[in-house]
């Protein structure tokens, strides 16, 4: 079933320095089995769970690798008139780095927020889809943007993809805005810290059990950069580098009777990056607020 959640992610793409590596890498990590979906023109593989496809994976272009680009998840928001929507983005004062172009998975784009968060557009996508609303292990769970100002960030993509306030929930930081597509929430955006190097999204993938997957990243040459850190609902998320250097988080439950938490000098990697804990489900501790404040 192709999604027909417009203005919502529906699609996720891997470009990176070393497809057949990267491939094993998530296979192991997330539990993907990858398909391949080459053409003449474009060797490309698809990640799937179960039957459901959830993203593509393909080399980093040379042209992007000689302009510096670095290996990197990029999420595709689905619109029905792509061409009108980058136009309305170009006037919202975003940029383009693709212009519409014919792809193996719909039209697409490659487009910035004003704030210079990178992520894509499509429209007819051709492969993916999912139930609205449901989390499935190798499923993208949550999504997240580190801005430079979470609420110009969010009028932006209101005005473009009429996304909407998640209003109601408690103890979250004051910067920190849930969004929601047709009732559903997808995620959240806050300020980022000045010494945070540029604005990004975040992507979260559902893993079975996270304590396996945590040594599964350490044993296939990927790094932990922070967490694990629990949720109120009694799962956990940790930040991620791959071996080439694209970053990602995992979200899930473990069936072990015991993980060990983040340490406090950990939690200072989330006071750097924007003085939060987790993804808006567990409010900074008090131990990270002090830390923030001593920063500022």
């Amino acid at each position: 079933m192709l999604t027909d959640r417009r203005g919502a992610f529906a699609w996720y793409e891997l470009l990176t320095t070393d497809a057949e590596r990267a491939r094993d890498f998530y296979e192991r990590v997330v539990g993907w089995r990858t398909e391949d979906a080459s053409t003449a023109a474009l060797p490309y593989a698809i990640f799937c769970a179960g039957s459901a496809e959830v993203g593509g994976l393909m080399e980093l272009p040379p042209d992007a690798r000689r302009m510096g680009a670095t290996p990197r998840w990029v999420g595709y928001l689905a619109v029905d008139d792509i061409d009108a929507r980058v136009e309305r983005l170009r006037q919202l004062g975003g940029s383009v780095f693709v212009p519409p172009t014919d792809s193996n998975i719909g039209r697409v784009a490659i487009v910035a927020d004003p704030q210079t968060a990178t992520f894509g557009m499509v429209g007819g996508l051709k492969r993916g889809g999912r139930v609205p609303g449901a989390v499935e292990p190798g499923w993208v769970g949550w999504h997240e943007l580190f801005a430079a100002d979470g609420k110009k960030a969010f009028a932006f993509y209101s005005e473009l993809f009429g996304w909407r306030p998640v209003t109601g929930e408690k103890d979250l930081l004051d910067s920190y805005q849930l969004v929601a597509v047709d009732g559903h929430t997808i995620g959240g955006m806050f300020n980022k810290l000045p010494r945070a190097p540029v604005p990004f999204w975040l992507y979260y993938f559902e893993v079975a059990d996270i304590a396996v997957a945590i040594e599964d990243v350490k044993k296939a040459g990927g790094r932990i950069v922070q967490g694990p850190l629990q949720l109120e609902n009694g799962s956990w998320i940790v930040r991620c580098i791959d071996p080439q250097g694209a970053m990602f988080s995992l979200q899930g439950k473990t069936s072990q009777t015991v993980i060990e938490p983040a340490e406090i000098g950990e939690l200072n990697w989330a006071a750097d990056w924007g003085g939060f804990a987790s993804r808006g489900k567990v409010v900074a501790t008090s131990d990270i607020k002090t830390n923030v404040k001593s920063k500022r």
